[in-house]
């Protein structure tokens, strides 16, 4: 089996989109990003791999959730497709290149594309994805080049909204 995780960035400062790459996350966010990854690794969903947009939001969610997790934050491969905007296709392209080892792969984001990834990877996805929700998707299968469009089943869906 093969599991993706996609997880939207948390919640960033409201001003600032004429630099929307550094936009930081407030205070709200960073905790949300430490609740809902607390509730990942209560789960055992503890990744083998992370990827991150390098927009300083997307990557400082995912150092937070690389500390709860105990993945090194050194080690989170910072890919700018991710913030600048993929089709499902071309995300797919990313995950058929993943490492055979790595059986839980967490990719960090930003909508609407998470929102899609999610979406078109579920066999059936009607949910949101307000900021830090994090979405898991199973995969039947041994290598990550079968991973197909609307192939994964939904393992859980977390947002910071519903642990409070």
């Amino acid at each position: 089996m093969k599991r993706i995780v996609v997880v939207r960035h948390a919640k960033a400062v409201p001003y600032g989109y004429d630099d929307d790459f550094h936009r930081d996350l407030i205070d709200r966010g960073i905790n949300d990003a430490e609740m809902v990854s607390h509730a990942c690794k209560t789960r055992g969903i503890i990744p083998d791999l992370i990827m991150s947009s390098p927009a300083t939001r997307a990557i400082k969610t995912a150092r937070i959730f690389a500390d709860t997790l105990n993945f090194d934050e050194n080690q989170i491969i910072e890919n700018i497709d991710l913030y600048a905007g993929i089709t499902t296709r071309e995300f797919i392209e990313i995950i058929h290149e993943l490492p055979g080892e790595a059986g839980t792969v967490y990719f960090f984001g930003h909508n609407p594309y998470i929102f899609t990834f999610a979406n078109n990877l579920l066999k059936h996805f009607s949910q949101d994805m307000p900021t830090c929700a994090v979405v898991s998707i199973n995969f039947g299968i041994s290598k990550w080049k079968d991973v197909e469009i609307r192939s994964g089943d939904s393992e859980f869906r977390i947002t910071p909204r519903m642990l409070k």
